[in-house]
């Protein structure tokens, strides 16, 4: 951990709510070396002492979970019309967990979990340039020029600007895989769409290095060096 926000820090060294931990903040109950804090969004160092009436409280180890994502769920903490992913996820204070990057109900792939902003915010952020692949099903065969046109960027319905430089690697006539760093709203469909064609599948596989080696509906947590990858 560098730095995090206070009420977050005393979430996760506690078993406090969000709501919970404010209102301790708030009511001068937690000390920042030593000193009465009453803002909840101020940043604390992992090497700050904060103490909740007097007691040091020590942070949880962060986590980092990487999924696949059947068809049919979705990317929410909760079900909705769809079943949530995380249901499957058996892990403690599942809610404090979020995806870093969400894929459509029926997009199936690589999800990226965890409960540090600050991490997910180097996967999810255009200019950190986080390369994910995708690989796609068509409707109709790709054209011949749709590489030239995804390597310019893409005008999209709605948009002021052109996506940025994304890679179009042919596989097929109707499957190709598409390499974008950044995620627009149903970015990948729409891209297709401007070139007229259709998206008719689409599955994450890759996030950074990081590659989906697990089967579908399973997890498991990320390697050291896979979570310093980003």
């Amino acid at each position: 951990m560098s730095t995090v926000r206070l009420d977050r820090f005393v979430c996760k060294s506690t078993e406090l709510t969000k709501e919970e931990a404010t209102q301790r903040i708030h009511q001068g109950m937690i000390s920042v070396n030593g000193e009465a804090v009453t803002n909840e969004a101020l940043q604390v160092h992992e090497n700050n002492k904060v103490t909740l009436a007097g007691d040091t409280l020590t942070a949880r180890a962060f986590r980092y979970i990487l999924m696949h994502k059947e068809a049919g769920t979705i990317c929410s903490n909760k079900d909705e019309a769809y079943p949530s992913l995380f249901n499957q996820i058996t892990v403690d204070r599942v809610s404090e967990l979020h995806i870093a990057g969400r894929l459509d109900v029926d997009t199936t792939g690589m999800v990226l979990i965890t409960d540090d902003g600050r991490w997910s915010f180097n996967i999810t952020t255009p200019s950190k340039k986080c390369e994910k692949v995708y690989r796609v099903g068509l409707r109709r065969p790709i054209a011949d020029d749709a590489a030239a046109k995804f390597s310019h960027g893409i005008s999209l319905q709605g948009e002021d600007k052109l996506t940025l430089p994304a890679v179009l690697e042919v596989l097929g006539p109707k499957e190709v895989l598409l390499t974008i760093t950044e995620g627009k709203f149903h970015q990948v469909k729409r891209m297709f769409s401007a070139i007229g064609n259709r998206v008719v599948s689409l599955h994450r596989e890759k996030i950074g290095t990081v590659v989906l080696d697990v089967d579908v509906g399973q997890w498991r947590y990320l390697t050291a060096e896979e979570v310093e990858s980003f």
